[in-house]
């Protein structure tokens, strides 16, 4: 993965930077005299400055991937200390991982058991691996900085990973499980869920 030089524009030109905050999050002081945007101004600039959650990074990042705009910039600041990084540090392409809503995970992803079960039952894959084929607790699914792209466990006791499997896509069919984004839950149960690599990755300022 090459970094992607960032090109300073004279400030005589439309600026090259726009914060994006959300909720009741004030902007960090570093970036406090930059121009601000939503989600439906974003590709209006070279690079946005996400101020929120991995939730709301990933919305930045879904809006990005609908409007086929991955080419603009996305930095990520959870705390005053990195607000200065993200109007430098370069850009490097990594892989952006989907569901097939079209909706992203930057965090990671959660299958667990629909209200009122104890456990998933089905099967999941990753690729041509699978992942289990019975009854789990849940599974998590993460993205990662490398290809093939994410990484996918069954979580055992106190919720912790048994073992990882990595590859380009986690597929789940099950008789109903609760699909989580970020911490984010879905609206009903599903019977089938997906997350893979999409083809094109997104541009990460400096490291998340």
């Amino acid at each position: 993965m090459q970094p992607v030089s960032y090109l300073i524009r004279s400030r005589s030109q439309t600026p090259p930077v726009a914060v994006l905050t959300f909720g009741d999050r004030r902007a960090p002081r570093a970036l406090r005299d930059l121009p601000t945007t939503g989600l439906d101004g974003l590709t209006a600039w070279r690079r946005v400055v996400v101020v929120g959650s991995s939730a709301d990074l990933a919305a930045t990042l879904t809006a990005l991937l609908r409007a086929d705009r991955l080419d603009v910039e996305v930095a990520h600041v959870r705390r005053p200390w990195q607000a200065r990084r993200a109007l430098t540090a370069p850009a490097t392409r990594v892989p952006l991982i989907r569901d097939e809503t079209g909706t992203v995970v930057v965090g990671a992803a959660h299958w667990r058991p629909a209200d009122g079960q104890r456990t998933i039952r089905g099967e999941a894959v990753v690729d041509d691996t699978v992942l289990f084929d019975g009854e789990v607790p849940a599974v998590r699914i993460e993205p990662t900085a490398q290809l093939p792209g994410l990484r996918a466990a069954v979580l055992a006791g106190r919720w912790r990973p048994r073992r990882w499997v990595t590859g380009r896509a986690a597929q789940l069919g099950t008789t109903g499980a609760l699909v989580i984004r970020d911490g984010v839950p879905g609206p009903r149960p599903l019977r089938r869920s997906t997350f893979y690599r999409h083809t094109e990755g997104w541009l990460r300022v400096g490291r998340r």
